[in-house]
């Protein structure tokens, strides 16, 4: 069942931060949990998970951090969502097989289509957008302070 949880806006919070505020250099997760306050326990699981599913690129070194594995444009939030709910490991309750004969056929297959049109809308969303929405928020990003000009 799509629900909101602390990882996924933790999640969804962190590689908005990570488009947003990216310079030339990666991000690090340290930077990512001064601005956000995203706990650090949590912010390393979930970024690891993000590396392995493609939506972030992990970068070694002293210097190193995360980047967007893809352009911001390619980048869509229920590929976020997806990657949380697989890690999170309570069950669905629209998926188990057991229920009254209303449940089965009635409840059910409303909520599963209610989630399938809220991923469908998700899946529209790109990091893109909210990196736009963030900009007509007046949010300001650090990125504009970490252009290097030097040849």
């Amino acid at each position: 069942m799509l629900r909101i949880s602390k990882k996924l806006m933790f999640a969804i919070e962190a590689v908005l931060d990570i488009a947003y505020n990216a310079g030339s250099e990666p991000v690090q997760s340290g930077e990512i949990t001064r601005r956000q306050g995203i706990p650090k326990r949590y912010l390393e699981q979930v970024l690891q998970q993000l590396v392995r599913a493609g939506v972030l690129a992990g970068v070694r070194g002293p210097r190193g951090g995360y980047r967007l594995a893809r352009e911001r444009r390619r980048i869509n939030i229920g590929e976020i969502v997806r990657v949380v709910h697989a890690m999170e490991t309570a069950s669905d309750p629209v998926e188990e097989p057991t229920g009254s004969i209303l449940g089965l056929k009635v409840v059910r297959p409303i909520w599963m289509q209610l989630q399938d049109d809220c991923m469908a809308r998700l899946d529209e969303i790109t990091v893109e957008d909210l990196c736009l929405r963030a900009n007509q928020a007046g949010i300001e990003s650090e990125s504009h302070s970490k252009i290097d000009f030097s040849i």
